[in-house]
Order: C-alpha cells, then sequence, then structure tokens
C-alpha cells in the first residue's frame, strides 16, 4: 500500500477529489489534482468499492494549473481548488453538480439557469472557525489525516478578521474546543468561544471585539455584546452568538434576489420559510405576500427571527424540528422555502413537505449529492426540477451553493 502508483486522472468529483482507476479498474480517489493530470500518488485506504489516495508528485500538469496562494495548501481541509484559476473552478464546479443530479436523480439533462460567479475570490468569509491545539494555538484539520496542525495563515476571510485572529493566544491546556471570529460589513467583530463552563478563558482584550464563551448550558457575555448586526441590502439582522448567517455576503445578496424572483412569477401568496434562521428570505418577501411562516430548530437564530422582522404583522414562527412543526400545524402554503443544513432534508421532513402539496418548492443547496437524493423523492411524488442556479459562495473550495426550483405537476 506505500508503493508509489501512475494515474491518470478522468475528472473533477465532488468532495475536492479527482477520479482515476486502479490497475484493477477500482475506482481511486485523488485531491489536489484536475482532468487529464498524470500524478503519482500512494493509496492510503482501500475499501469495497473503492480506494483514497494521497498526492505525491505531478507528472503532467493541466496547462492551467496554478500555484496555490496559501503556505497550507495541500494540508488544510479547507480550501480544495487554489490550484485551479477561479473561471476553471466554477466549470468543475457545474460540471460536478450536474453529474450529481444525473447520476443520484436520474435527471437526465438538468437545466441550469446560470453560474454567479463570487466578486471576490479571496477575503470573502465572514466568519472563520478554529480548533484548539494542546498547546493553545488556533488550529486547523489536515485533510487526509484530520489531525489539528498551528495556522500560519488564511487567506478566505474578511479584512477585520484576518487582522484580529492572529493575536488570539490560549493559555495550554484550555478546556477550549472552538473559537470561532464572525465580521460584520462595518468591521464590528464578535469571537464565540466554545467549551467547558467550568474553566472560563482568561481574556485580555485589547481589540473592539465582543466575546461569548458557550458551554454545553450556559452562555456568559465576557466582553460587549452577544451579537452583531447583519447588512443586507439595506436591511439590518441581528445575529446572535450561535445562530447561522449564510457566510458570503455578497452571494447572500444573490441568493435572495432568485428566491425573490422565483415567488414573485409564481404569484406565491403564502410561504412556509424552513429551516429560516434569523429571518433573512423571509425579511424580503414579507411585505410581498400576505403571510409568511417560518420553522427553525435554532434557539439562538429563533430569538433573533422576531426581533428582525418586529415591523410585520403577518408573520409567524415556530420553534423545533422541521419534521415535527411541518406535521402538526394545520398549514397548506402555496410555496415552500428549504434551506437545510450540508445533511440535507431527513424523510420524514421530505413527506411532510409533500403533504403540504406546494405548487412551488424552493431548495437551497450546499451540497449536490444530498440535494439529488432528496430531488429523488421530491420528483418521484409529482414535481418536477425546474431549474437550477449556481451561487459560488466559496472560492478555492469544491462547495456548491445552489437554488433549485421544484414545481407541482397538475394531473
Amino acid at each position: 500500500m506505500n508503493d508509489l502508483i501512475s494515474l491518470k486522472i478522468q475528472s473533477l468529483v465532488y468532495g475536492g477529489y479527482g477520479l482515476s482507476r486502479l490497475p484493477d479498474g477500482k475506482a481511486v480517489f485523488v485531491p489536489f489534482v484536475l482532468p487529464d493530470e498524470t500524478v503519482e500518488a500512494r493509496v492510503l485506504e482501500e475499501k469495497k468499492g473503492h480506494a483514497l489516495a494521497e498526492l505525491v508528485n505531478i507528472v503532467k500538469p493541466h496547462p492551467q494549473r496554478k500555484f496555490p496562494r496559501c503556505i497550507h495548501f495541500g494540508k488544510c481541509g479547507g480550501c480544495h481548488y487554489q490550484h485551479i484559476p477561479y473561471d476553471l473552478q466554477l466549470q468543475c464546479k457545474k460540471a460536478i453538480f450536474i453529474e450529481q443530479l444525473q447520476r443520484i436523480a436520474g435527471i437526465e439533462k438538468p437545466i441550469i439557469n446560470k453560474v454567479i460567479h463570487s466578486r471576490e475570490e479571496w477575503g470573502y468569509r465572514n466568519t472563520l472557525q478554529f480548533s484548539l491545539s494542546e498547546k493553545g494555538k488556533l488550529s486547523f484539520s489536515d485533510f487526509s489525516s484530520n489531525k489539528q496542525f498551528d495556522v500560519i495563515e488564511c487567506h478566505l476571510p474578511m479584512p477585520e478578521i484576518n487582522s484580529f485572529w492572529p493575536q488570539i493566544d490560549f493559555d495550554p491546556g484550555s478546556l477550549i474546543e472552538r473559537v470561532e471570529v464572525r465580521q460584520n460589513q462595518e468591521g464590528n467583530l464578535l469571537m464565540v468561544i466554545r467549551g467547558s463552563e467550568k474553566d472560563l478563558p482568561e481574556m485580555e482584550n485589547e481589540a473592539p471585539v465582543s466575546i461569548v464563551h458557550q458551554g454545553k448550558s450556559d452562555q456568559v457575555v465576557m466582553a460587549g455584546k452577544d451579537y452583531l448586526m447583519m447588512r443586507l441590502k439595506q436591511k439590518e439582522f441581528k445575529v446572535s452568538a450561535g445562530a447561522f448567517f449564510q457566510t458570503n455576503f455578497e452571494g447572500a445578496d444573490n441568493l435572495v434576489e432568485i428566491i425573490d424572483e422565483a415567488v414573485i412569477r409564481s404569484k406565491c401568496q403564502s410561504v412556509m420559510d424552513v429551516y429560516c434562521g434569523v429571518g433573512l428570505f423571509s425579511a424580503f418577501l414579507a411585505d410581498k405576500v400576505d403571510q409568511i411562516i417560518g420553522i427553525e430548530n435554532s434557539l439562538a437564530a429563533s430569538d433573533d427571527f422576531p426581533f428582525n422582522l418586529d415591523e410585520y404583522d403577518n408573520v409567524s414562527l415556530y420553534q423545533g424540528k422541521a419534521e415535527n412543526i411541518l406535521s402538526s400545524i394545520d398549514a397548506y402554503p402555496d410555496c415552500v422555502i428549504v434551506d437545510p443544513p450540508r445533511a440535507g432534508l431527513k424523510r420524514d421532513t421530505v413527506l411532510a413537505i409533500i403533504g403540504k402539496s406546494p405548487q412551488l418548492l424552493i431548495y437551497i443547496s450546499c451540497n449536490p449529492s444530498t440535494l439529488a437524493r432528496d430531488a429523488l423523492h421530491i420528483i418521484d411524488a409529482g414535481y418536477t426540477l425546474e431549474s437550477s442556479t449556481l451561487v459560488d459562495m466559496f472560492p478555492q473550495t469544491f462547495h456548491i451553493e445552489s437554488v433549485n426550483i421544484f414545481t407541482k405537476i397538475n394531473r
């Protein structure tokens, strides 16, 4: 298994890998490569249907291969495409997205409206998360081994985060598990520390940053406030520590525009916003429809939602798991919007949504694999995938955000 093997890369696949074949025909996946490259690799793990390998040497590089910007590239699990020019990244993501829908969902010719590029290829993330090493240093995970390594540089976060995080230092042996730094457009910072509440870290904070410590059962504001105000299209959103918000402001703008256009075009008057978070999509639809029903499990986001939509009387919120709420409320909206986590929709959630029989189903996905799995069930229930729009919110990575428009087939 330690011997080097020569491989010809056939294509890129979802997950940051290139696909090739071992001499016996078994699929083998190699990271940090490009189609048609010849490489030397070492097989790390063989499974029943495929093998995983590490890249050792590039024998014949792709003509467009570029030198990565970051010193950690090839080791860090955060970036996967720094060796690929940005336009080619988008082409690869589109091809991978189509392949997933074809192979998993059985959609022969997916209709892709367009692929919206990110204006910023670097410095676009408004949130960055770290683990903590035993020495108290901020760390990322190794792509192959998942072991932690100390971070020296990162080129994805927005400028204020990038200026601040190298100043963070903790004592060795701290009980801190995760550190998250978030910023808004004005450059205000919020640092969330997650770990045991039995041993709160001592903080010497000279920077203008809010600090929140979150334990398993308690939250302590150590400096400033426990939230940031995020602005999108002249609307302000309160986003508390622990609440999700889109990590790319420009990309979030694009998502809002696509969703608004679909709802208006379909003349929907009642909308159910599932996994509504702090109310990003609901806030822009509330003055365009008669009724908004939000569903959210996160307590932090559920506290922010009514604050952010306080001016509207046609909005209601249900806090709890989506599958439980959907099956318990007597509401049958024209449109259902779902923005689930990377794992996609639970089977019970799909069945509950289909039971509402909406004319329009808008599925925002950050994982084409789980989208395709769920699309298969949605289509079987009498819907068609009308179109998909790809919004690149994560340059330099394999991640693909998409807005997918399903419409009910009236028989």
